[in-house]
């Protein structure tokens, strides 16, 4: 299948060739969906946390004798039946991991950018950079192509164009290898060099 090449003032300039596997697959919701949400509960980090009786400070002292005291036996002061001892099932950070296998995870990859492509919202072009680590410069550029909330993905992040986004609201930019299904779908466009297109087709077959 081809896709347009586009240039500055979002004209089309050519058409690239690209595999029909990563950027012609048929929509899949329901597979997009499980792998999104696996995607993000894999980036929460689970902060609830108790002590159990062994791990309260102090309490390694027998309060005192087993027998002839009359009182009840007791071997700690942190046993969870006094006050200030631990708790009985004390409650540990949660793993919100689920499990996607390889083949979900690239079949969901392969649904999302072609509905990218579908809905006009991949934007391929020869090569994109800047020469300098200035905001002015990539704004510029961006709005040679009506672009503005776009998610940059280049096959190597060069420092001047990473550092010349940093200060851009709703730009962000990524290699191919670290680009993920959320970032994916978060913004408006995609734009894309050719050289990346060639490593997701590497990629995704």
């Amino acid at each position: 299948m081809e896709i347009n090449l586009s240039v500055p003032g979002n004209n089309a300039s050519g058409a690239l060739q690209v595999s029909e596997t990563a950027f012609g697959r048929e929509f899949n919701e329901a597979l997009v969906h499980q792998v999104v949400v696996a995607y993000m509960a894999a980036t929460r980090s689970g902060t609830r946390a108790q002590k159990t009786r062994s791990e309260v400070s102090g309490g390694g002292k027998k309060p005192w004798r087993q027998k002839g005291t009359g009182r009840a036996r007791a071997g700690t002061i942190r046993s969870p039946i006094w006050r200030a001892g631990g708790v009985t099932f004390a409650a540990k950070p949660q793993d919100y991991t689920q499990k996607v296998n390889k083949k979900m995870y690239r079949g969901a990859m392969q649904a999302i950018l072609s509905e990218l492509v579908r809905q006009e919202r991949l934007v391929v072009v020869e090569d994109f950079a800047v020469s300098a680590p200035k905001t002015k410069e990539l704004v510029g550029k961006l709005k040679e192509f009506e672009l503005k909330d776009v998610l940059i993905v280049t096959e190597n992040v060069e420092e001047n164009l990473y550092l010349a986004s940093r200060n851009v609201h709703k730009v962000d930019v990524l290699d191919a290898q670290g680009v993920d299904p959320v970032s994916l779908i978060a913004y408006d466009k995609v734009l894309m060099t050719v050289a990346a297109v060639k490593k997701f087709e590497e990629m995704l077959g």
